[in-house]
């Protein structure tokens, strides 16, 4: 399993398709930064189906006034738990 980390809002930035397009059946994606942002209703959409393999960092979502707005697909994880992510991944791969 592969740990994706994606730091750009899907308004501001296309990465995320690319990172979208590198992900196996069984990697993750973690929004960190202003990521954190496509974890919101309305922009969850760009994210497709990654049922229980889509997290949000919350230090982050707490930095942009975001905590609690999150789709109900996204779990939402601690410093600690970005640690664990880690941890249980063979590698980390970040997208900017």
């Amino acid at each position: 399993m592969i740990l994706h980390t994606l730091n750009r809002s899907p308004t501001e930035s296309r990465v995320y398709r690319q990172a979208l397009a590198a992900m196996g059946p069984d990697d993750r994606l973690l929004l960190i930064e202003d990521g954190v942002q496509g974890a919101l209703p309305s922009l969850i959409r760009h994210f497709g189906e990654l049922n229980g393999r889509l997290f949000a960092l919350r230090e982050d979502l707490e930095a942009r006034g975001l905590a609690g707005r999150c789709a109900a697909e996204v779990l939402v994880v601690d410093a600690d738990g970005f640690v664990t992510l880690t941890e249980e991944a063979d590698k980390t791969v970040s997208w900017f």
